[in-house]
This record gives C-alpha cells, structure tokens and sequence, in this order.
C-alpha cells in the first residue's frame, strides 16, 4: 500500500466538525494511477471500501476520526464507496470523485453580477454528470465559512455533504449522486462568525413543501411539451397600446375551492378557468403571485421561493399546463412579480450568510415598516442579476406573457412611507432610490431585448415620470402603468349620494387631464376589496336597485374611458362580501338574476370593447378622444366620444349618474346619420329598467356642442349608453 495522504491534525477535525470551507482538498481521489489515494467520510459507517470494476480496496479508519477511511485505489477509473455497520451494507457513489458542473463562463458570469440565466447556473438540478444520474446544487453564500446541502438523503446532517467553494464568485457547488425529483432539501449554512445559521431553503430552487412546511424540493424543470407555439409568435399583437386589453385579476387559490376546501389545481384551471375567462371575453388573467410564498394571508405578496410556482396548486410541469392552455384558447397570463421586499422568515433570504447579503444592513434603507418585511439592496450587483434573472425565468420557462410588478412606489423612493430622519438619502442627497430604478431599468430592458412580445406593468401610485416610457427616451421602460389616480378618485364619487356628486364632478374628469401621459391600465384589483374595503357593490350608495345600477353605470364609464381595463374576480357579477382569500369567491350569487345580469353586463362590455375599435385603438392615445360635454355637473351627466382609425367607426359614450331619467337629452356627435344604441346599462338582461332610444339615435346636421351633428336622446337612471355611428 502506498503511502497515504496526510493532511493537518486541525484540518482533519475542521471537517469532522462540518467547519472546514474546502472539502475537495481532503476527501475524494488525491493522487493519480498507482499513487491514487481516496478519503472518504461517512459517521454511520463502520468498515468502508472502494469498489472498482472487478476489484474492492479496503479504506481504513484515519486515527480516531469516527467515520474517516482512507486507502489507496490505484488506477484512474470511476469507483463507488461500500460501507457497512451492524448488520447494514450499503453502496453510493462518492460526490467528492466528481469535478465541478459550473464552467469558467458561468464563474466570470456570476463573479460580475451578470448571469441573466441565473437559474440555469444556481439552484437544484436534476443532471447526469459523468454518466451518473443525480442533482447538482449551487447556492450564492460569499460570507459563509461552509456550506453544506442536508435532506433526508444525509439524515440532515451538515458534515455530510459540504460544498465546493468557486473561487471569488460566492458560489458553493456540489453533486450529489441518486438525489432524484422529489428530495426534500435546504442549505446548511456556517456564517462568518462560525455561527450555524438556521437552515434556508433555496433562493433559486424550483419547488417547496407544502406549507407550513417549507424546505426546498428538487424538482426537474428541464423539458415540458408545449404546444402554444402559434401564441408566441404573435402575442405581440395583442400587448399593443393599440390592441384591446381587458384583465380579470385573479387569486387563484380562492377562485375556486374543491373537496371540502382546497384550492383549485392549475390542472382544474386549465380547464374551468380558461373557459370562464374566454366566455367572459377578458383578453388576459392576471395571477396574484404564484411564486412560493410562506402565509396565505399574505396572498403571495410576501415570497420567499421566487422561482418556484406554488404548491398549492401543483407541480411546476402543472402550472406549464395551465399557461399552455390559455395560450392555446387564446388568453393571456400575467404574472404579479414582487421585487420590492420579501419577508424575515428565517428559512428566507435575510442574513442568508450571517450578513445583510440580499438587505441591506441599515434598517433604514432596508426594513419595510408598513409590511415588517426586508428591502432587497438594489445597488449590490448579484442582487440586482438575482432579480433581474428571476423576471426572465418566468417569462422564458414558463412561457408567462407579462409581469406586473408590485409596489413600483415603494422601490423609486428612499422615503417612501418614512418620516424625516428615518432614510438616507441618495448620493446627491435627494429622495429617488437610484438603484432601484436602475434595477427596474435593466429588467424591462432585458425582459424585452429578450421577447418583444412581452408585457411588463407597474403598479406605481405617483407622478413618477415616464413610467411607461422607453429606457432610451429617460423612462422606466414598462408597458403599462396602473391609473392609481383615476381609480382612487372615480371610486370616491361614485361612494357619493347621488344628490352630492355634482359638487364632486371633477373626480370623474379629472383623469382626462393626464389620461394620455403614459399607457394606462385602469384598474379595479384586489386592494379595493378587502381590509375592511367591502365589496364593490357594497361600496355604492341607496337602495339595493339602486346599487346594482350605480355599479353597472360604473363598469360602463370604466369601459368607455381610455385605458386598458382590470377588474378583481368577484366583481364581474357584484358579490355582496368583501374578498376572502380563505374560500371561494361567491359563485351562488348567480342564482339572483341581479348578479347575473351584473356578469352578463361583464361579460357584453368586454365583448364591445374587443369588437368595437374605436373603444381600444387609442386607449393610449389623446387624438382618440373627445368630449361632447363634460361640464354638465347640474345634471352628474358626462359625454364624449371614442374614435380609432378613420375607416372606423366613432363611438359616443354618455353617462347619466343620477338616479333622474333624462328624456330628450341633447348632444353634439361628430357625424349626421344614424347611431346604434349598442349598449345600455339599463337594458332589462342586466337587471335594469329597460329604458333607452329603441335601438338607435338619428342624428342631424345642426352644430352642438363644437360638432357638426345633434342628436336628443334618453339617458336612464344611473346609466350609461354606447351610441355606434352606422352611417
């Protein structure tokens, strides 16, 4: 037997303590053809071989280091490790034998910050390396002193399995031979003071337990058969500023319940949902946060496993349906995206080293105080690629159409939501958050160099400039941008008495000064229904009658006005109780007629709005939009028309928010002829009075109100009418 490797009395009881931070340098081969040493460590392991092709060679015990052997293999062939104690034997590959699965590309790549495919280089994945099957993990942890990967494959023991240190990147790598699919997993960390952290689950990995359990689990992302290739090659059509859009805004764990109680699976979705969303006419779903998330109660708004759907609902090859199946019906998706914080569970990112690594140290710049939750360090180049390269994930492995980014106001601002002295100021002693508009910046920029076809949308509640401008042009480079404003102020008048709103007239006009300033989404989400909010129709003044027709006229305003639509699921048919993210919304409702006609309404104003182009090719654009009058406070009456392309026909829209029928009501229209009353929100299918102009309007030459054309017609009670030109 040749002389064995001897390593340093400390080192050796550095590793049998799970301290040592270079592993490979004791254990595995050492040493090349007949001077070939192997090491190898096992604490359950009483006698330990290496078994070659056609041979065994004894490991022997190394001093009175329990579960250490070391013996000579000669020769440079593959070998497995045999132990044995009591009456146990058992064989597994060594992962110590392997060399590295990273690269020298994805050493640079990572080392800069720059790794746009991050999840191709970190997390857990299913592989075969060397022709041995097994799942190579990698984790970003440079302040650690070790790293080590623990499951029930190592009885979660952290001197098992420690990592492979890359270099300067703060990377730690290892395979793991026969760990398949389905292993339960996290990251033993020990931090830089030699503290053990508690152990984390995999800020890259793919899959979680059930909650409240939440170790990461291995799970095989790497092929899926998708059939929406026709989808792909065109959505780009339809994320336009000039195509129609119209988003139902959906939870999906409380959209539908099954069996006694449990979320729907995106299975289930693929089927019951899709149909809904396409009978209803919406062009796009917008799902409330898939990505894993540890407290229902936070709705998915405070993540923790940000490239992992949700296993509420299924497997990440069973959201893959789902996505592929709206595709194929001709749907949307957009997913909400949430890089604005995430929460202190231990298991999570924060202090995942020991140190701030993703937050920032100073609670000042990075703790949240409206949501007791961490703010990621923007200006730190991993994070910022870390975040990045999880919006691209989506968007590329999941085929998702669009994100819509969460709480855009929260990241732009330094003080957001601080009294003075609570924030540190920017670099020139203002308030703007440069980094996280910089990281903003890069992601719709890489998001879209990646898939013009794409769609990304802000949820952003200021007069932040250019939100939805190009990066090249000084803005922020979205698509869209939610109208906090309009919504907030719209929802305020129609709260009113009907006998107040003409004092409040302004709040229905007032988003038409600044209506074309960016590509709006006018939204009705999930944040108006809840907290103590009530339900849409609950928030509408006078009796019952008199609710359903305040909220029908309302969808007919929201609908007629620029801007692409969204509405909360729920709201289509007025469920009387505010949303409960523990049930179902409340589909009995549809047994009153109200509530049908209330979702039959939905469901012909989206039909309207797609089919009609004059209601959505200028959604964006001012050249499509004029008032016939919008100064009527006397009578809460608001008029205008909606004009697309000249070979299109021009739409008058006219509102009557007050509880008087108006007969022979006069306006101007852009044209002589006649006009169809296409809608009417007090037509009888809604559940309203079924009054209105018998199917169609003449206009005649005679100039009002600066148009060319007159026209007198009848406005029902808490309507809204849709006169299309026929000529």
């Amino acid at each position: 037997m040749s002389t064995p490797t001897h390593h340093p009395e400390h080192d050796l009881h550095r590793l049998l303590r799970g301290e040592h931070d270079d592993p490979f340098a004791l254990l595995g081969p050492h040493g090349k053809g007949e001077a070939r040493v192997v090491t190898a460590f096992d604490p359950g392991a009483e006698r330990m071989w290496a078994l070659t092709e056609g041979a065994e060679h004894p490991l022997h015990p190394v001093h009175d280091a329990h579960g250490l052997f070391r013996g000579d293999v000669p020769g440079d062939a593959p070998y497995r490790l045999r132990g044995t104690a009591g009456g146990s034997d058992w064989t597994v590959e060594d992962p110590y034998r392997f060399p590295p699965v990273l690269g020298e590309i994805d050493e640079y790549l990572l080392g800069e910050g720059s790794h746009l495919r991050l999840w191709e280089a970190l997390g857990a994945h299913v592989t075969e390396h060397e022709g041995v099957p097994g799942t190579h993990f990698a984790v970003w942890a440079p302040n650690a002193r070790r790293v080590s990967v623990v499951g029930e494959f190592n009885w979660w023991d952290g001197r098992r399995h420690p990592m492979r240190r890359r270099g300067a990147t703060g990377v730690w790598e290892i395979f793991l031979p026969g760990v398949a699919d389905g292993a339960v997993y996290r990251y033993e960390i020990l931090g830089a003071d030699g503290t053990v952290q508690p152990r984390k689950a995999d800020p890259v990995g793919f899959g979680s337990e059930h909650p409240p359990a939440n170790a990461s689990v291995v799970r095989d992302i790497a092929s899926y058969g998708w059939s929406d290739d026709l989808w792909m090659a065109t959505r780009y059509k339809r994320h336009d500023p000039a195509a129609p859009m119209s988003v139902y805004e959906v939870h999906l764990p409380s959209w539908r319940r099954k069996d006694g109680g449990r979320p729907i699976s995106y299975i289930e979705a693929a089927d019951e949902l899709i149909a809904y969303v396409r009978e209803m006419g919406f062009t796009h779903i917008e799902l409330l946060p898939v990505s894993e998330y540890p407290f229902d109660g936070s709705w998915g708004y405070q993540p923790i496993g940000l490239f992992a759907p949700t296993i509420r609902c299924g497997l990440p090859n069973e959201f893959r349906d789902l996505m592929n199946a709206a595709h194929r019906a001709g749907v949307g998706v957009i997913l909400d995206w949430v890089p604005g914080h995430f929460p202190t569970d231990e298991h999570g990112l924060g202090r995942f080293d020991g140190t701030a690594l993703y937050e920032h140290s100073d609670p000042k710049e990075g703790f949240h105080q409206d949501w007791n939750t961490l703010i990621y360090n923007y200006g730190r180049a991993e994070v910022s690629n870390f975040l990045t390269a999880n919006a691209l994930f989506w968007l590329e492995e999941y085929h998702v159409d669009g994100l819509r980014v969460d709480a855009v106001a929260s990241m732009l601002y330094r003080d957001y939501s601080r009294a003075s002295g609570e924030w540190v100021p920017n670099k020139d002693g203002g308030r703007e958050n440069y980094e996280a508009i910089a990281m903003l910046q890069r992601m719709n920029t890489a998001a879209y160099g990646m898939d013009g076809g794409i769609v990304t949308v802000a949820e952003e509640s200021t007069a932040y400039p250019g939100v939805s401008r190009p990066v090249d042009q000084g803005g922020l480079g979205f698509g869209f941008k939610w109208n906090m404003g309009w919504m907030n102020d719209t929802l305020e008048y129609m709260r009113k008495d009907p006998v107040y709103r003409s004092y409040h007239h302004h709040q229905m006009t007032f988003g038409l000064v600044y209506a074309f300033s960016e590509n709006f989404i006018l939204p009705i989400s999930h944040d108006e229904v809840v907290h103590g909010k009530g339900s849409m129709i609950g928030k509408m003044p006078g009796s019952d009658w008199e609710k359903f027709a305040n909220l029908r006229a309302y969808y007919g305003f929201m609908w007629g006005h620029p801007g692409k639509k969204l509405l909360f699921m729920g709201q289509e048919f007025a469920q009387w109780s505010e949303w409960n993210h523990d049930a179902q919304i409340d589909w009995d409702c549809l047994g009153d007629a109200r509530h049908a006609g209330m979702q039959r309404l939905v469901r012909d104003l989206n039909h309207l709005y797609r089919d009609t182009p004059a209601l959505h090719v200028k959604d964006c654009d001012g050249s499509g939009f004029r008032w016939i009058e919008g100064g009527d406070s006397i009578n809460s009456v608001f008029s205008w028309v909606r004009s697309g392309a000249e070979r299109d026909a021009p739409v008058a829209v006219i509102c009557n928010l007050t509880p008087q029928e108006h007969v022979g009501y006069r306006i101007g229209l852009p044209r002589a002829g006649s006009w169809r009353e296409a809608l009417n929100t007090d037509a009888e299918i809604y559940g309203g009075g079924n009054r209105g102009n018998l199917g169609a309007v003449e206009a005649t030459d005679g100039a009002s109100h600066g148009l060319p054309a007159v026209a007198e017609v009848t406005l029902p009670p808490l309507s809204v009418v849709f006169l299309v030109f026929e000529g």
